[in-house]
């Protein structure tokens, strides 16, 4: 039987349902409880938006979030899902905004400065942990870069252990940790530096001085933020070698490729932020080798990819110590240079220019300084 366009793509996104509500990722996190750090970033709400989608028998997700602007932290997840991104599961769920507990935290605070009483729900409740929280500057001093991506870290892999129904811990890396070899593997390297002798020394030191000392202490990092997530690591492999436990490290993320539907961003970081740059012709010229490799993910292949780690390490890995990592990365496989984003790029602009504009936009990447 021949079926028109429509009927065809209906019929298609009904099997599609179906198979993914009988599929078994979906049933392995039926009646489970979650909780995720991170869940105000970007990749943070795409990952509850797809568990909340793609796994509606989910028990419930905690969600750390600390106040911020005068608004508690129950307040900034009903702001965090008044978007647009939610609009498809809302379709689907009309009641996915129970399944969200906000967690008064933080992470650079002891014991998360979570209350005895969450932390005791968390404890009986959760099986699953997605830590995708740190800060992501690159020229965060030193201190509060460790005290974020490292003791942090520690911080929530502790109630982890306290967890008495735990299954699976997902560590969210970046493809950038080891930016400074020439070939990264998907391993854990040894550190530049033991991750709780760099505790130590950063606890007692001053500011100033942690400052003063940062370049010959990263050495052949570019940043403070590479250095402290590739000790993070190594962290995570020291304090989880008991744990199922998985690490995924993303590229650079950019907008969502098809879910829940193309083209959704909600900053102006990275990748997003050369559009209106380039669009209203403000940036002339950018020091990028047009041969180069801009690897840019799609928002929703890392979400995905976390998803399936954690239902994989829970259920087929967990019996063994070795900790899994994945490179969540284009690269050599769908390859996107510098050059293709400004030929692309201008392309997109002639035909969605934008509505005011300072100068014709005419970038220009090059590698000379």
């Amino acid at each position: 039987m021949e079926y028109d366009s429509k009927t065809r793509a209906r019929l298609n996104f009904t099997m599609d349902k179906e198979n993914l509500l009988s599929s078994e990722i979906s049933r392995f996190y039926a009646k489970k409880s979650i909780f995720i750090t991170g869940a105000t970033g970007f990749v943070g709400k795409a990952l509850i938006e797809k568990l909340l989608r793609s796994c509606p028998d989910i028990e419930k997700i905690y969600l750390l979030v600390r106040s911020k602007k005068g608004k508690s932290p129950r307040e900034r997840v009903d702001e965090l899902v008044n978007c647009k991104l939610f609009e498809p599961v809302a379709k689907e769920h009309p009641d996915y905004k129970s399944k969200l507990v906000a967690i008064n935290g933080d992470l650079v605070e002891p014991n998360l400065g979570i209350s005895d009483e969450d932390r005791a729900v968390l404890r009986d409740k959760c099986n699953i942990v997605f830590h995708s929280a740190a800060t992501v500057r690159f020229d965060e001093p030193l201190k509060v870069a460790v005290d974020m991506n490292l003791i942090g870290t520690k911080r929530v892999v502790d109630l982890a252990k306290e967890m008495k129904h735990f299954e699976v811990f997902l560590h969210v890396s970046t493809a950038y940790a080891n930016c400074d070899r020439r070939h990264i593997s998907e391993e854990i390297y040894n550190p530049p530096v033991k991750p709780e002798k760099l505790i130590e020394a950063v606890e007692w030191m001053q500011s100033d001085l942690a400052n003063l000392i940062t370049p010959k202490v990263i050495q052949c990092k570019p940043n403070t933020y590479t250095y402290t997530k590739a000790i993070a690591e190594t962290l995570v492999a020291q304090e989880c070698r008991d744990m199922p436990c998985a690490i995924v490290r993303p590229s650079i993320v950019g907008s969502s490729w098809r879910e829940p539907f193309p083209g959704w961003v909600d900053n102006f970081n990275g990748p997003a932020a050369l559009f209106p740059a380039i669009s209203s012709g403000l940036l002339r010229t950018m020091l990028a080798h047009p041969s180069a490799i801009a690897d840019i993910i799609p928002l929703d292949v890392p979400v995905n990819l976390m998803i399936a780690v954690a239902w994989f390490t829970a259920t087929k890995h967990k019996t063994t110590k070795k900790i899994l990592v994945y490179n969540c990365t284009t690269g050599q496989i769908n390859t996107l240079t510098w050059g293709m984003f400004e030929y692309y790029g201008l392309k997109v602009m002639d035909k969605y220019p934008l509505e005011k504009i300072l100068f014709v936009p005419n970038p220009h990447f090059t590698q000379y300084k």
